[in-house]
């Protein structure tokens, strides 16, 4: 058993009309496939944009009781000091004969 390859059934090459048919709609079909990819590419990012926004919204709830949060620790030391502020200097004094 042998295989032929044949480009053209008839062996005739093709005509200048027919080519020029073929590469029109090569060129057409192109142009509908990038026309495609490009609105297929916003509706993404347009939709991936509103779902950020989404998220962003239902939780400025929560992102405001995690900014006004104070831990527990930060609580109990605001009432033992009464919110003062203690200012001064720290004088180190070294003494030579016991080498501290």
């Amino acid at each position: 058993m042998q295989t032929r390859y044949v480009l053209n059934g008839s062996g005739k090459s093709q005509s200048p009309l027919r080519k020029l048919m073929t590469l029109i709609m090569a060129v057409a079909i192109l142009a509908l496939a990038v026309m495609f990819s490009v609105v297929l590419l916003t509706v993404i990012a347009v939709v991936g944009a509103l779902a950020w926004l989404y998220l962003w919204w239902q939780t400025r709830k929560l992102r405001k009781q995690m900014r006004d949060f104070v831990p527990r620790e930060m609580r109990h030391e605001s009432r033992r000091s009464d919110d003062a502020l203690f200012e001064g200097e720290v004088i180190r004094v070294v003494d030579t004969q016991s080498g501290r």
